[in-house]
């Protein structure tokens, strides 16, 4: 399994309730920028619209040898999950606060796959709290190290 890129910053903005793997429907000189790691998950996030899911404002560059055929940086793309994962995705998004936001793109065999995850936001003082967790157990850490 390779990683092309990851979105680090979901882990900080949003709690991670589940993850889901999906394909995506990608062009010829994606597949090729994806596979230099051209890709940026930031801002992006996914829309469920008639039954079909959709990555919305993943930036994968151009292909640096592709020509006038190359693709829209920041186009749409489909996502591709069972009938039966959208429509229960479906049911959790309609709850209040929860969102699809993609995680990580990675290649998996010859398959570029999404790891998409089904997150609520974070309030700020609930960010604030976590750093001051983390930097409290860094603290004990290095006074059990020291003595």
């Amino acid at each position: 399994m390779k990683i092309v890129c990851q979105n680090r910053k979901a882990y900080h903005d949003y709690d991670i309730i589940e993850t889901y793997e999906a394909g995506i429907v990608l062009t010829g000189t994606e597949v090729k920028s994806l596979r230099e790691g051209r890709a940026n998950l930031k801002d992006s996030y996914v829309i469920i619209k008639e039954g079909e899911a959709w990555l919305l404002n993943c930036h994968i560059s151009p292909y640096s040898h592709g020509n006038i055929m190359n693709h829209d940086p920041v186009r749409t793309r489909k996502l591709l999950f069972h009938k039966k994962e959208i429509q229960r995705l479906m049911g959790q998004i309609a709850q209040k606060g929860y969102t699809l936001i993609p995680l990580k793109i990675y290649f998996k065999g010859p398959w570029a796959k999404v790891e998409v995850a089904l997150a609520r936001g974070k309030r700020k003082y609930e960010k604030r709290d976590r750093i001051r967790e983390r930097e409290a157990q860094r603290e004990i850490d290095r006074a059990m190290k020291r003595g």
